[in-house]
Order: C-alpha cells, then sequence, then structure tokens
C-alpha cells in the first residue's frame, strides 16, 4: 500500500516516541557492557603494579543511577542523534525499496521470514548499511565529552580518528566486529529462527493463537531462549567493545579511548565532572579480535563480564517470540 501524508506523520511521531523511551535504556547497556573494570594489577607508565581504579559497577541498575547522576538527563540522551537519523533513514529505506505494502518484522532477536538465505541477506545488509553508525552511536554514547545535537563536523572529529575520516571504509575492518556482528545475525537466522517457527507456529502466523502453543512447545522453546541467551550475549558484549576501540594509521596507538583526537587541535567540552562514568581499556593495547577479546574479558574482568544484562538478551529473545 501507498503511504499517504497522515501516515507518515503517524510513522515520524510514533519512532520518535519510541526513541524518546529506548535511547537511555539502551545508552546505559552500552556503557554498563563497555565499562571496563579488571579484577587483577596493572602497571603505571613506570611499570609498577598498582590497582585499578576506574569505576565499578556491578547491575544495570547502578549504571543507570551512575549516568543520571554524574551527567543527567543529557548523559542519558547521549547517542540520540545518530540513533535517530538511523532509525529514519532505514525506515525510509524499508518503505521505499524492501517490500512497502507488506511490512517486514525484524529486530535485533527476529529477522523477516523470506527464507534462511533471504533472511541471512537481508540481516547482513541491513548489518553493512548501519554498522559505521552503529559504531558513531556507541562511541557517542561512550565519551566523556558533551557533544552538540547539532554540530556534525566537530562530533566526527570526537568521534573519529583522521584515519576513519580519511578511509571510512576502515570502519568495516575494525578487529572482530563484523565477526561478531554476523556471527550474531547467523545464530538468530539459521538457529533460533527456525526453531522458533517449529516450535511456535501459531505465534508465526499473521493471526497470533494461544490456544495452538502446547505446553510443552513453550518449554523447549525456553530452553532454547536460553540457550541463545548464552551464545548471543557474549556477542553483544565483545561488539559493544570492538565498535568504540577506534582504528588508526599506526597499529600500536588503536586508541579505545573516546576523546578528541589531538591532532585535530580540538577539545570538545565535557561534562564538569572529575569523575567518570565508565572505564575503558588502555588505549595501547587494544583487543586483536573476537576471539582475543573474549580471552581477554574472561582473563581480566572475569566470565560474568561476558554476561552483563544477560536478561534483557533473554527478554529480547522471548518478547520477539510474540510479534
Amino acid at each position: 500500500m501507498d503511504l499517504g501524508f497522515f501516515d507518515l506523520i503517524f510513522l515520524w511521531i510514533t519512532l520518535a516516541v519510541v526513541m524518546a523511551v529506548v535511547v537511555p535504556f539502551t545508552g546505559v547497556l552500552v556503557r554498563f557492557r563497555a565499562n571496563y573494570n579488571p579484577k587483577g594489577l596493572h602497571l603505571d607508565e613506570e611499570g609498577t603494579a598498582v590497582p585499578h581504579t576506574g569505576p565499578v559497577v556491578k547491575s544495570y541498575i547502578a549504571m543507570f543511577t551512575r549516568v543520571y547522576r554524574l551527567e543527567g538527563w543529557a548523559g542519558l540522551y547521549k547517542g540520540l542523534m545518530p540513533t535517530a537519523i538511523t532509525t529514519f533513514a532505514l525506515t525510509i529505506f524499508v518503505v521505499l525499496f524492501l517490500d512497502a505494502d507488506k511490512p517486514r518484522r525484524h529486530s535485533k532477536y527476529r529477522a523477516p521470514d523470506s527464507g534462511i538465505l533471504g533472511t541471512l541477506f537481508y540481516s547482513i545488509l541491513m548489518l553493512i548499511v548501519s554498522l559505521p553508525s552503529t559504531i558513531i552511536t556507541y562511541r557517542s554514547i561512550t565519551t566523556p565529552a558533551k557533544l552538540g545535537y547539532f554540530n556534525v563536523m566537530q562530533a566526527l572529529r570526537v568521534l573519529l580518528t583522521p584515519t576513519e575520516r580519511q578511509r571510512p571504509w576502515v570502519l568495516y575492518l575494525t578487529p572482530g566486529l563484523m565477526a561478531a556482528e554476523i556471527s550474531h545475525i547467523v545464530w538468530v537466522v539459521v538457529i533460533l529462527g527456525p526453531f522458533r517457527r517449529l516450535l511456535l507456529p501459531a505465534f508465526s502466523a499473521p493471526e497470533m493463537k494461544v490456544e495452538g502453543v502446547s505446553v510443552m512447545s513453550i518449554v523447549l522453546y525456553s530452553v532454547l531462549a536460553a540457550v541463545s541467551t548464552a551464545v548471543m550475549t557474549p556477542l553483544e558484549v565483545i561488539a559493544t567493545r570492538l565498535a568504540i576501540q577506534r582504528n588508526h594509521a599506526s597499529p600500536e596507538y588503536n586508541s579505545v579511548h573516546q576523546e578528541a583526537d589531538g591532532s585535530d587541535g580540538e577539545a570538545a567540552e565535557d561534562y564538569g565532572t572529575d569523575e567518570d562514568v565508565i572505564g575503558l581499556r588502555e588505549e595501547a593495547d587494544p583487543y586483536l579480535g573476537l576471539v582475543d577479546c573474549a580471552k581477554r574479558i574472561v582473563q581480566e574482568e572475569g566470565v560474568m563480564t561476558l554476561y552483563r544484562a544477560w536478561w534483557l538478551t533473554f527478554f529480547g529473545i522471548w518478547s520477539n517470540a510474540f510479534v
């Protein structure tokens, strides 16, 4: 069907309301998973072993209250502009080019039903289109700098290195990031989707019929959701860590610290507090890929760091079985 003027207005209003609600919770989730909190000692510039002095945040709720206390509402809405631009752009792209008369149900935990190969192609295409925006969004959330909503060029100078601005395609070469994202997509499309349609076919139908679902099917899908959570949550944590890891021309200076690059001669205003909201790894010692990131997180911070906010992943898997 063709979308009329009032349909578009309603669509934009709906998206704006959803973002007003979702952006703060997403921003807190990104910071909670990105927060670097090693258990052991580390070496200072003189080679002396010293304990880690960064913030220790042990829960999603604690991170939420910390962000609000240190940065207020402005901090909770960091990442709003790149999220809004990406959401509106992808919505227009889907409406205009991807079968607008039969809207596709698509989310992080559920790809549209177009067969396994078609769904894989669609999901990877959406990943390629949205990955640079995802990187910019995550970095804008974790940066200590206060970025203006409409000062795009200053924000890009803070969030991207000179190498990334001159050669934007290097964002796709961020070590391990594409591997983590594609692994997540493959699990959703090849494992989660087919088993959801097999176990809960009534929920996959255009008209959901609860009476057509057995208790055993719900139990089996709950087990599948638990296993999927165990697989997908580490991938999401790793993808968050890798997305905020910036790319420099020199491999020995691959920064994960989100501040204005000194070569630009421009420093962005911060939030006026001496206390960091989150801690980040030393920029001189980056993760080298997906496996290296997983190993270092386990060695330095403990295996449970890979499962931060796992319950949100589990809720996302289950909620998308009903829509």
